[in-house]
């Protein structure tokens, strides 16, 4: 069967094809409401469907979007096993969507550059979640499209960059837990990697124990994987090995989910035996028993304004100020799983 073009658009509604293009291109005010009725029944009676690798040559727009999601450790992960990145991307790709673009999702191993066909695809620009520093700025230099950095503590005038103050969320749970009377608390983390998310909250951990005047014990901190299964590793580790640690702080949901139930399996209950804490408010944490009291941050909001930020950028309505990097707000939200000690 033929393609239909903009043509036989025009002459199912019996107007010019200035006018079609007009409408297909986001300018529907430079039309009537009677024309843009006709051109839009035109469009569903001839099932219609735009070339956009045409109109890219035109106007030199692919309306095409990368978003890339490195894998920056060892344990492999499919790519939206992680629901806090089905929430960036559910929120980047509403907005773009939104706004007539179109979203590329594409994952990167770990090692892997990001000069590959990735973003070679004729894109107006990219979104890339947590990369750290190392040889990534230089490279990302390289990329002569606009870009737009999520949850990254690289510093530099060259990308836009969304984020949340990190170190002060650290903080904020394990207050949380001292306030609560617990001296003794864990850490369950991610590799704690130089100028990292996972740092930051490492860091945020360890001035909480400062300020409070309790000593920091490096034996209570387990890094791994930021993943359901080493959450539950690290729960078995401190049920068998650590009876005197009373709260643990997760910097994910994800691990804390893994960590009650690492506890369970050796006969500790959150929160009678042991109080937890997680970071980022996932949907399930809403709905886990018990319901887990964790740092909240808007995800779904930060992929929104990642993709504003972005085509802002993109269409040139940026200023240098727009370039400052972007903190989102943070909130503790207290549920089940963190209890008071009787002292």
């Amino acid at each position: 069967m033929r393609r239909q073009t903009i043509k036989d658009v025009a002459k199912e509604a019996g107007v010019s094809t200035a006018a079609v293009s007009y409408v297909l291109n986001g300018k529907e005010g430079k039309v009537s409401p009677n024309t843009l009725t006709k051109i839009k029944d035109a469009i569903i009676n001839l099932n219609y469907i735009p070339n956009f690798s045409a109109r890219s040559l035109v106007n030199k727009r692919s309306k095409l979007i990368g978003v890339v999601i490195p894998q920056t450790e060892e344990h492999s992960q499919l790519l939206l096993e992680n629901p806090f990145y089905s929430q960036i991307v559910s929120g980047i790709e509403s907005e773009l969507r939104r706004r007539g673009y179109h979203l590329i999702l594409s994952g990167v191993n770990k090692g892997e550059g990001y000069l590959d066909t990735t973003l070679q695809r004729n894109l107006d620009g990219a979104i890339i979640t947590g990369i750290y520093s190392e040889t990534f700025y230089e490279e990302l230099k390289k990329i002569k499209i606009p870009i737009v950095l999520i949850d990254s503590y690289i510093h530099g005038s060259n990308f836009r960059n969304i984020g949340i103050n990190d170190e002060l969320g650290g903080f904020m749970a394990t207050k949380h837990l001292i306030e609560q009377g617990h001296t003794n608390i864990a850490l369950v983390s991610g590799t704690i990697k130089k100028e990292g998310v996972v740092e930051k909250r490492f860091l945020g951990y360890k001035s909480a124990f400062k300020e409070s005047g309790i000593f920091y014990n490096p034996d209570y901190v387990f890094e791994d994987s930021v993943s359901y299964e080493y959450g539950v590793t690290a729960g078995k580790i401190i049920a068998q090995k650590y009876p005197e640690v009373t709260a643990i702080f997760a910097t994910s949901d994800m691990m804390a989910l893994g960590v009650i139930t690492g506890l369970q399996e050796f006969g500790k209950q959150v929160p009678d035996d042991v109080s937890l804490i997680g970071f980022d408010d996932i949907p399930i944490s809403k709905i886990f028993i018990p319901q887990l009291t964790t740092i909240r941050q808007d995800i779904k909001a930060k992929g929104i304004k990642a993709a504003q930020c972005l085509l802002q950028t993109i269409q040139g309505t940026a200023s240098d100020d727009d370039f400052d990097k972007i903190i989102l707000p943070i909130e503790l939200v207290e549920r089940q799983s963190v209890k008071r000690i009787k002292l």
